[in-house]
């Protein structure tokens, strides 16, 4: 009997009342609080909409009336009689006549000149033939840093962490020998894995050399079958020899 029919039923033409599957939980982020948190700490006064979170002034601190108003300095007495300006001199007033000084300030300024030093004038260069003039000192066209005792010599912080990248790879690989001979391992020497890779090709060209004397028209199961065991065959060498031409260490497991 098909089961199509057996599933068939009148009770399965009444309506049925479809009730909405509940909403899964909505999503919320474990980091929310602590971004709030940074939020609120780096927020500043009317950063945003709305009035800024300052301190509510207090009662007792009301305004006052003439709290505002700029107190003027203190008066001082006027005297009227008081002259303002020095007196006009005199007409029998005479100044002082006859007072030379001896000094030459032509033969004073000329020797002046001639015992002062030269000044050197600012190196500059200039990029281009109508161009502004620059600082060399500061443009870096000046090997200043090649004459300095350290240059070229590797910093202190970069020998200690070469030494120490160092001792940390020296250890790793004792630990890895320890547990190799604790594990009774055995690494391959350079000849052996040569000689394993080379059997390896050997083979892969036998296998090769058999599949390509197959013939042309696969058209029974036998040759299907011994078509598709060769493919394999060179496969799974083509994948072997991949693996130890890429890895140079081989370790084996003692019998």
């Amino acid at each position: 009997m098909d089961s199509t029919c057996s599933s068939e039923s009148i009770y399965n033409l009444i309506p049925i009342d479809w009730k909405e599957p509940p909403q899964p939980p909505r999503y919320i982020s474990v980091f929310k609080t602590s971004v709030k948190e940074d939020m609120q700490k780096f927020k500043t006064a009317m950063k945003t909409m709305g009035p800024p979170k300052v301190e509510v002034p207090s009662p007792k601190d009301f305004l006052k009336k003439h709290s505002k108003e700029k107190t003027l300095p203190p008066k001082k007495a006027f005297d009227r009689n008081k002259p303002k300006k020095p007196p006009v001199p005199l007409r029998t007033d005479h100044p002082v006549m006859g007072v030379q000084s001896e000094k030459n300030f032509i033969n004073t300024n000329a020797a002046n000149v001639i015992m002062e030093v030269a000044k050197k004038p600012k190196p500059i260069y200039v990029d281009k033939r109508t161009g502004d003039k620059h600082d060399l000192e500061t443009s870096g066209l000046i090997p200043k840093h090649i004459n300095k005792k350290d240059y070229g010599v590797t910093p202190k912080y970069i020998c200690q962490r070469n030494e120490e990248v160092k001792k940390a790879q020296e250890e790793y690989d004792n630990y890895i020998q320890e547990k190799l001979r604790k594990a009774a391992m055995k690494r391959l020497s350079d000849e052996e894995r040569e000689a394993v890779l080379q059997g390896l090709k050997k083979n892969w060209e036998e296998v090769h050399k058999e599949f390509q004397s197959l013939s042309i028209f696969i058209d029974s199961i036998p040759k299907r079958m011994r078509k598709q065991k060769l493919e394999e065959e060179m496969k799974q060498l083509e994948y072997d020899i991949g693996v130890i031409e890429k890895h140079k260490v081989i370790y084996i497991a003692n019998k």
